[in-house]
């Protein structure tokens, strides 16, 4: 992306369009049913003002708000379907809905085409995820309190582009279920576009680090400081280490005097390597500022993204800090969703800020959020296969960070609910160390085809751990 932006204000010079048309090349492909756009479609509108550059760490977010269309007179009233025909945009590669009221659900479907940058090349539709109510912080707690909160699909990354078309359709009236004032779709639904920025310099690099202000400065430091035991300040990644120095240092870091004498061996898999914040480019000054803790961990809900598998290894910093702005500055959330994530390659990133070895609270299994640890696959898993390094990943890490409070996963565990679609606030659950989303709430996350290898994940895992 990076390059693709330099691009821009090259192609927005006096070059003729035929060097415009080569040189602009677009970081995701169309899908089969791309074409070009057509004299008879609309004129597209003048893209919204800009708001002022932010200095250092690049990153924005256009909210869009959706208007009724009458496009398709045999879906129903215009109520029942809003949009946006095709226009112009600011750059962005990331697109989700969101609505006023996180308690309400669209039912419904949403769809969007993109263009290319600098091209005329426009995507076929393509679906969004509308059911992400289920990714989220617990009922009554401080997070979900805060009067923040948006309802939103899941993200989806579309690849550099600056036009768009969205159109959302509201479910046909089933029994029972009455039309709310304005019929089935929310109230105040917007459409967001987000644009990642660009990549964080490289380290020993010859391009020149972002100036950050005292305060920029103190939160990236508190960031890296909860995790200065297993890397320096300044790391881009957590290293890896072996079985043996995962065991001792997990012996040390409790004091134990056995650690010296290799005796009293703790069950935990090596640990594996863990791209930080710093490596991937959070911009410490959107989330919250302080760090939220649970008591323990006692099992790893795993999940996919949802958000489209056209990216490669290379975009997942990209990736992650479009999907972080977006739980963010759209939905509301005090930081990056899940604790963890993961690339279709197998590159594991700390998620939420607080620690990778620290119990951190995250919002992605509503009602299991407490005392467990989300880990999500970036992509979309329910008819095509996770890649086996994905797989393995998710092993690797469930090892390591289960190990670190006890629990076995191959095992079972109990959780208290925090109040959701299946269980009822205080329920007490029996749960598999590690499971699917599905398995804590009635969702298709983490995908048919993911879900169907966790038994493989849980496997694997006991076995880095030496069970």
């Amino acid at each position: 992306m990076p390059t693709i932006r330099r691009m821009r204000g090259f192609l927005a010079s006096s070059i003729g369009v035929t060097c415009a048309a080569v040189l602009a090349l677009p970081l995701a492909l169309p899908s089969s049913g791309a074409r070009a756009a057509t004299s008879a479609a609309p004129p597209p509108a003048a893209p919204p003002a800009a708001p002022p550059a932010a200095e250092g760490i690049p990153g924005s977010t256009q909210s869009l708000p959706l208007a009724p269309l009458a496009t398709d007179r045999s879906s129903g009233p215009n109520e029942r379907e809003q949009g946006l025909t095709r226009r112009d945009a600011r750059p962005f590669a990331l697109v989700g809905v969101v609505w006023d009221d996180p308690s309400d659900e669209l039912h419904g479907t949403v769809q969007v085409r993109t263009r290319a940058s600098g091209t005329t090349t426009w995507s076929g539709w393509q679906s969004v995820e509308t059911h992400n109510h289920e990714h989220a912080a617990d009922p009554e707690t401080l997070e979900r309190g805060t009067g923040k909160v948006r309802g939103s699909t899941a993200p989806l990354w579309v690849g550099d582009s600056d036009g768009v078309e969205v159109r959302v359709r509201a479910e046909s009236e089933r029994r029972g279920d009455r039309d709310r004032a304005g019929g089935l779709l929310p109230e105040g639904l917007r459409l967001e576009l987000v644009d990642p920025g660009d990549e964080p310099p490289p380290r020993g690099g010859q391009t020149e680090a972002p100036r950050l202000t005292p305060a920029m400065t103190a939160e990236s430091e508190a960031v890296a400081a909860v995790n200065a035991d297993l890397a320096p300040m300044e790391a881009d990644a957590i290293p890896e280490l072996t079985k043996q120095q995962t065991e001792d240092e997990l012996l040390a870091a409790r004091g134990d005097p056995a650690a010296a004498a290799g005796q009293a061996r703790p069950y935990i898999g090596p640990r594996p390597r863990i791209i930080t914040r710093k490596g991937w480019g959070a911009d410490e000054r959107i989330r919250e500022k302080d760090f939220a803790y649970t008591q323990t961990v006692k099992a790893a809900f795993v999940h996919h993204s949802a958000s489209g598998n056209n990216y490669r290894c290379s975009q997942a910093g990209s990736v992650l800090r479009s999907i972080y702005r977006y739980h963010v500055k759209s939905s509301g959330w005090r930081d990056f969703g899940y604790n963890f994530a993961i690339d279709k390659c197998g590159n594991i990133y700390e998620g939420r800020a607080g620690g990778v070895a620290k119990p951190v609270l995250g919002a992605h299994t509503l009602g299991f959020n407490a005392n467990s640890t989300g880990i999500a696959v970036l992509g979309t898993y329910s008819t095509a296969t996770p890649p086996k390094a994905a797989v393995t990943a998710i092993a690797r890490l469930a090892a390591w960070k289960l190990g670190l409070h006890g629990a076995d996963p191959s095992g079972t565990t109990q959780l208290q609910s925090g109040g959701g679609n299946l269980y009822k606030k205080g329920t007490n659950v029996r749960l598999r160390v590690i499971s699917g989303h599905r398995d804590g709430y009635a969702t298709e996350c983490p995908g048919k085809q993911l879900y169907a290898k966790l038994g493989t994940a849980r496997s694997s895992a006991a076995r880095y751990q030496g069970r």
